[in-house]
């Protein structure tokens, strides 16, 4: 997805406050999908099949630990409003390819075994921000570039 989208999915919830460990699994769970968050207890991310099921599992499972939800497929207000909150999204995806950047730099400084594992956590931890970038930043290609880069170093210092 690139500009905004057309309609969103959004999922209203409340989850009780003990035991602490469900709430925070189920944010842990939001985060990990990369939902905009657009008030407490409300989230939303673009609709579309995949991440329509993906909110309605999350909606289940906070059923199941006696929480409340209820999925919605709404349009911004505004083309304005839309673009805010895509660019929330980018701006969250682009801080972590930053983070991936900065990690090959500390990673070319490292030994061998440590550039090799290195490379292989990062590789599958674009794969994960991937999956959440809904709206890819410019960072996107910088950090894939900069893992590509890392794997060729390594193995052509292994030849």
């Amino acid at each position: 997805m690139t500009g905004t989208a057309e309609q969103w999915v959004l999922l209203a919830y409340r989850i009780p406050r003990q035991p602490s460990t469900l709430r925070i699994t189920i944010w842990r769970k939001l985060d990990r999908l990369g939902v905009a968050r657009l008030g407490d207890g409300l989230v939303a991310l673009p609709a579309d099949a995949r991440t329509r099921e993906q909110l309605e599992w999350i909606a289940q499972e906070i059923s199941e630990v006696g929480g409340s939800s209820t999925l919605w497929l709404a349009l911004p207000g505004s083309p304005a409003q839309a673009q805010a909150i895509a660019e929330e999204m980018r701006q969250a995806r682009a801080a972590e390819y930053r983070s991936v950047i900065e990690q090959v730099q500390s990673a070319k400084l490292a030994r061998p075994g440590e550039r090799v594992r290195a490379v292989k956590r990062l590789q599958a931890e674009l794969r994960r921000i991937r999956r959440r970038d809904y709206f890819p930043p410019a960072e996107r290609e910088a950090a894939r570039l900069a893992v590509r880069d890392l794997n060729t170093s390594i193995e052509e210092g292994a030849s």
